[in-house]
């Protein structure tokens, strides 16, 4: 069942098991939206220029994977990562032509594996990381609390995206 608090959790420090709650609910509600969904489903484009729902979770993934680069590692991703991710990061044709052919069960262990990761990871962490002030390249500044931030904000767009295609699958497989 889907726990609708935003709560510290005991393992964490208080701010990240707040953000550990807002990760996990989105997740939660992300995968019982996937859950039954076919490999038809999941490769359907809605133009032929769109991405797919398996493309968008894979996405989602590698959106996580990255910021944990960035977070735990103070780096960008290295050539090997880059090409393994680099389909899911800038989606389009790439992601159309190497995103297919999967599971959901597929895409909820990628889901899973990066997010078991990241729980590994800021267990180690406390409160005062959150607020840690870097710079991006171009000199604009960011801390590590915007930048899981995002990893919800990124997730949670997409999955509305998701939804809109389900429902245009559902209709484009009616009117046949």
């Amino acid at each position: 069942m889907i726990d609708y608090r935003i709560q510290p959790i005991a393992e964490f420090s208080p701010k990240i098991g707040e953000l550990v709650s807002m990760l996990e609910h989105t997740r939660a509600v992300t995968l019982e939206e996937m859950k039954n969904l076919s490999e038809e489903e999941l490769d359907f484009l809605v133009t032929p220029e769109s991405n797919s729902i398996g493309a968008l979770l894979q996405h989602i993934a590698a959106i996580e994977f990255v910021h944990q680069v960035i977070s735990f590692e103070n780096r960008d991703l290295n050539e090997h990562e880059l090409e393994e991710w680099k389909s899911a990061l800038e989606l389009g044709e790439a992601a159309r032509k190497n995103i297919r052919k999967h599971t959901i069960s597929y895409y909820i262990e990628v889901l899973t594996q990066v997010r078991a990761k990241t729980m590994e990871r800021v267990k180690e962490l406390d409160d005062n990381w959150l607020f840690e002030e870097k710079k991006w390249p171009n000199g604009v500044p960011y801390n590590y609390y915007y930048l899981w931030f995002h990893v919800l904000e990124d997730e949670i767009n997409h999955r509305g995206q998701i939804r809109t295609i389900k429902r245009l699958f559902a209709t484009s497989t009616n009117i046949q």
